[in-house]
């Protein structure tokens, strides 16, 4: 069944979904700049798998669209693929019975430097739909998921190949729509995968010239909220600017002292659109950060009456410190004042060593935007792999991978030839191509791509941790709530 076309896009969402089970309402009061910040869960039932999101924009409405369509993501990839049957084989075997052009290489998806990996391990796969010529293509399971939720059951033999995640995944109302929203994703984190958080290069983009209503009326609030804003480019590579926004306040009076590591991620073809989301991330970052990892007596102030108790009688800490790199990190942030976590920012995220003018970076006025970002990339070279996980109703959501493009390179090791191209090329010493450096990890790459590079290569995965450091949180962080609920079970020890 189809909602009614003229309801707004968040009741659409809502519709998508059983009535009445939605949990949803606006999280106000945690930033002076209360700016929207809103919150929508689908409980775990027998009728449908459980999904949360968090969603922000310019209106309360668009706040609520995106926290609703980041709940169908979570929420549809789940169902998806909870029942959907698994090849187990290996890529040779598969290869031998498929043929080449039906088996994605791994080699190809930016596995982890130095994991064990052949053409022979036994691996789980899934079909993925290849937009270039809509064949189906079968890809390693852990690659498809977007939480090891969606993956019920025992691993293969050899045990998972590389952790899940969500990156790549999109939502709305058709394919298309769903399909580029993912696009962007990936294009965002392949884009500022070895150049933002602790290998942050301090390219500031100055704003003069900037046209977005919505852009310059938020950073007018900013302003005169005593916060100060950068906007930083990671890339204008794939056709996309990839920039992010960082900033704090001018006298250090965060309410909750994370909030001063607030980040804002965007990519679109068009510099003005990219800056506008990127803001408007940073913003509600401020509150989402306080809000995810705050006190708890905060977190109460901020939400209905009873959510909080509800939360936290389904969702108990799930790890002790010692088993999560992530929390343990994250509580050693909670021990920092704001300007103890501004002065560990100022070397890296915070630095401003070069300056780049925004109407000097790509613009776009074009109405196909899956056209434009799906073809070019087709254009080079690249092909779209997706996924497509639709609803009860109107909202569909999507997976993508695009092969050759990486993410996750500083927090899990994860890289392949662009990564280590990238980083060659700025000499940086966490890659060597040739003979093996002693104790690095090997990068998993097929045979045309060493021969590209002009030899095997090599990731420095001790000198990846040792650089990104106290900075881990910038990374991965741990779930809602968590690091309040640890720190209140220390204080009745």
């Amino acid at each position: 069944m189809s909602a009614v076309s003229d309801t707004t896009p968040a009741n659409r969402y809502l519709a998508s979904f059983p009535p009445g089970e939605v949990v949803e309402f606006p999280v106000a009061g945690l930033d002076v700049l209360d700016v929207e910040l809103h919150n929508a869960a689908l409980p775990t039932t027998s009728r449908h798998p459980g999904g949360s999101g968090l969603g922000y924009g310019a209106t309360r409405e668009e706040a609520r669209t995106g926290a609703l369509g980041e709940m169908a993501e979570m929420a549809l990839s789940a169902r998806a693929l909870a029942g959907a049957p698994r090849v187990e084989a290996s890529f040779a075997d598969l290869v031998r019975k498929e043929g080449a052009g039906r088996v994605q290489d791994p080699r190809t998806l930016a596995l982890e430097a130095g994991s064990p990996y052949d053409d022979d391990r036994v691996l789980q796969w899934l079909p993925m739909t290849r937009l270039r010529d809509g064949e189906s293509v079968l890809v390693p399971a852990e690659l498809v998921a977007s939480s090891a939720g969606d993956l019920p059951g025992p691993p293969p033999p050899g045990g998972w190949l590389t952790t899940v995640i969500s990156n790549g995944q999109g939502a709305g109302f058709d394919a298309e729509r769903a399909v580029v929203h993912a696009v962007l994703e990936v294009l965002q984190r392949d884009g500022n995968a070895t150049t933002y958080r602790a290998m942050d290069r301090g390219v500031v983009v100055d704003l003069d010239g900037l046209r977005d209503p919505d852009a310059l009326a938020l950073l007018a609030r900013l302003d005169a909220a005593g916060i100060d804003v950068t906007v930083k480019l990671a890339s204008t590579d794939l056709g996309v600017v990839d920039v992010y926004v960082v900033g704090c306040s001018r006298d250090a009076s965060e309410p909750v002292p994370i909030m001063a590591t607030a980040s804002g991620e965007a990519a679109h073809p068009d510099r003005d659109a990219a800056v506008r989301k990127a803001l408007h991330e940073f913003a509600a970052a401020r509150g989402r950060k306080a809000f995810m990892h705050g006190p708890l007596d905060v977190v109460a102030r901020a939400t209905p009456p009873g959510y909080l108790d509800d939360w936290l009688a389904g969702h108990p800490p799930e790890r002790l410190v010692a088993e999560d790199r992530a929390l343990s990190a994250m509580l050693d942030w909670t021990a920092l004042g704001t300007p103890a976590l501004v002065d560990l920012l100022r070397g890296t995220v915070l630095a401003h060593r070069s300056t780049v003018r925004l109407t000097d970076l790509p613009t776009w006025t074009g109405s196909d935007l899956h056209g434009h970002v799906v073809g070019g990339l087709h254009d080079r070279g690249f092909d779209v792999l997706v996924h497509l996980r639709p609803s009860d109703g109107d909202a569909v959501a999507a997976k993508v991978l695009v092969p050759g493009c990486e993410v996750e390179t500083m927090s899990y090791g994860r890289i392949g030839e662009r990564g280590v191209r990238r980083l060659r090329d700025r000499d940086d010493p966490l890659v060597a191509v040739g003979a093996d450096p002693g104790g690095w990890g090997r990068v998993h790459l097929t045979a045309a791509a060493e021969e590209r590079l002009g030899g095997p290569a090599w990731f420095d995965n001790d000198g990846a941790r040792r650089r990104v450091g106290a900075l881990y949180p910038l990374y991965r962080e741990p779930g809602r709530h968590v690091v309040a609920q640890v720190l209140d079970k220390r204080e009745v020890r």
